[in-house]
């Protein structure tokens, strides 16, 4: 893996982990496109490149993670369970979904539940306009809703700001709940995967590394900050209209063999 490879990877990772239209196919496109594999360095480099984007999340929320918000930590750890459970118990099954066409439907399929919701859904009527305002119910909602982010293409905050909307929040709210969520489950899913990777570490390039580590870091926190002044006025259509158009060109690039379903 070059330079050039660490940063366009790392741009990639940061814009769209935490975006609701799913870092998973973007990343392997992108890698498929750059031509590398899934090698054992490569899953360990995208693990570091995470972990740069979730630090980023610490950062925009730092005025959060304080003794004084320990009712609202509460509730996240709260909502982080029925993930970690579900995908403890089905760890191998969710293996077996692991395909790009799985990915481009769950594309598709995301985009359209998107637009069901904004269809249905009135910003005006959410009773919780402040995060530290959500309640317990509210926050296990959110934490089923998450569990779908087990199949991948689903995107983890698209599933979570789906169920916080639905839980009576606002577009805002529900996205600040699912940032912070992500701190838990994405420490804990990258902390796994770097123990299960760490022999591999001592092969990687330190400078790639940390090119793609800083990268992320960057392009996440840009990509949040500006995410959510955008959900403060606008729906969530255009990133199913993406989302959309995105697994259809997924579908077309199987078809034609430009990628492995």
């Amino acid at each position: 893996m070059t330079l050039i490879d660490s940063l366009i990877l790392g741009i990639v990772e940061g814009i769209t982990e935490f975006l609701p239209i799913s870092s998973t196919a973007h990343m392997i496109v992108v890698s498929t496109l750059l031509g590398l594999k899934q090698t054992i360095q490569n899953v360990a480099f995208e693990v570091i490149i995470q972990l740069g984007a979730t630090l980023a999340i610490v950062l925009i929320y730092l005025n959060k993670i304080n003794f004084k918000e320990i009712d609202l930590w509460k509730k996240v750890i709260l909502a982080f369970f029925p993930l970690a459970i579900v995908g403890f118990l089905l760890r191998h099954q969710i293996k077996e979904l692991f395909t790009i066409t799985t990915v481009a439907w769950m594309f598709i399929i995301g985009g359209i539940v998107f637009f069901v919701v904004e269809y249905f859904y009135k910003e005006e009527k959410a009773k919780v306009t402040k995060v530290e305002d959500v309640n317990y119910r509210q926050a296990l909602i959110v934490g089923f809703f998450q569990v779908f982010a087990l199949i991948p293409g689903t995107s983890r905050s698209g599933s979570t700001i789906v169920g916080g909307m639905l839980s009576g929040l606002s577009r805002k709210t529900a996205a600040d709940f699912s940032f912070l969520l992500a701190i838990p489950t994405m420490f804990a899913a990258s902390g796994y995967e770097l123990l299960k990777n760490i022999h591999s570490f001592k092969d990687q390039n330190g400078l790639v590394l940390a090119v793609g580590f800083v990268v992320s870091f960057i392009s996440a926190y840009v990509a949040v900050k500006l995410f959510l002044k955008f959900v403060e006025k606008y729906t969530l259509i255009p990133f199913g209209v993406y989302r959309i158009l995105f697994g259809a060109a997924l579908l077309w690039m199987i078809h034609i063999g430009m990628i492995s379903g």
